[in-house]
């Protein structure tokens, strides 16, 4: 229990959601343009650069900041219990020892199916907010009409029923494979460069932050997609059987977009998804790195937690 309510954890859940913040402000049209390749099927532009153009064309400059405020409020409070679960539960099992590859999996496993289950219907709303206004060229999609985030809960439980905030839960789950091959990878990375050097350099934790990162979006991307759409939730394809996204709606999704546009249409939106993961990861692990450590140092206390 000690190790669960330790003062160690809470550093590291604060600090990780303090890198969170910071790398996804500063990469947030990204998100933006990712966003709308995913959900928005009949966009031409297939490139970055050229759908942030477009939006902001179409919808003005500041557009691709486009409800930053209920994401950040999502990532901070997602970030939090991500780090504080994964590393109370590491705490626990490890005790101190050297971590391994297996055990960095099973543990960013379970603490990304606790993450899910808290924090789904914040990543619900703040995907409708975020939509909001958009100009889509899919005719299939129903325009939103929130205030704000308050607002969006109360209209989707209203008007879609209490369950619809955990629309996308099933790829949701799915999809905690990808924070946990992520960590896995970090965390493994991280023991190989420690072996040959005392301490990692800014350039170390940038580099297996994106590496680690790179690897995960890849593996898990057509999940993600249709995790994008479920959780929007405002397609008339499919209507029946949307709570939870249930398997036969992902399956349903899936064949979907592979009947319309091939197996690349699984990965549609994969270079804007990459590019704005990997630098957001990247940043994030660094701040991450950084603050926990000066927070130790100026506390006057080391970490307890075995790389």
């Amino acid at each position: 229990m000690a190790s669960v309510l330790s003062y160690e954890s809470l550093v590291h859940a604060v600090a990780g959601a303090v890198g969170s913040v910071t790398a996804m402000t500063v990469f947030f049209p990204l998100d933006t343009a990712r966003l709308r390749l995913q959900v928005d099927e009949k966009r031409k532009s297939k490139t970055t650069h050229m759908v942030l153009l477009e939006i902001i064309k179409e919808e003005g400059l500041l557009a691709p900041y486009r409800g930053w405020f209920p994401v950040i409020s999502s990532l901070c409070c997602s970030n939090f219990v991500y780090f504080y679960t994964f590393n109370s539960l590491k705490a626990i099992w490890v005790k101190g020892q050297h971590s391994t590859t297996g055990k960095d999996l099973v543990v960013g496993f379970v603490a990304g199916v606790v993450n899910v289950l808290l924090t789904t219907p914040l990543w619900v709303v703040n995907t409708r907010l975020k939509l909001q206004g958009a100009k889509f060229r899919n005719e299939d999609i129903v325009p939103t009409n929130y205030k704000g985030i308050i607002d969006a809960f109360h209209q989707i439980v209203r008007d879609e029923g209490l369950l619809s905030l955990w629309n996308g839960t099933f790829p949701s789950l799915l999809l905690v494979f990808n924070p946990a091959i992520q960590f896995m990878f970090y965390e493994g990375l991280k023991r190989q460069l420690l072996k040959k050097r005392m301490k990692l350099s800014s350039l170390d934790v940038f580099i297996i932050g994106a590496v680690s990162k790179a690897i995960a979006t890849t593996v898990t991307y057509p999940m993600q997609t249709v995790q994008s759409i479920l959780r929007f939730g405002r397609h008339r394809l499919n209507p029946e059987n949307r709570t939870l996204g249930s398997l036969r709606n992902v399956l349903y999704l899936l064949h979907q977009r592979v009947r319309r546009f091939g197996i690349m249409g699984l990965y549609k939106g994969l270079e804007a998804k990459l590019l704005q993961t990997v630098l957001t990861a990247a940043l994030m692990f660094l701040v991450y790195e950084k603050l926990t450590a000066a927070t130790f140092t100026v506390m006057g206390l080391k970490s307890a937690r075995k790389p």
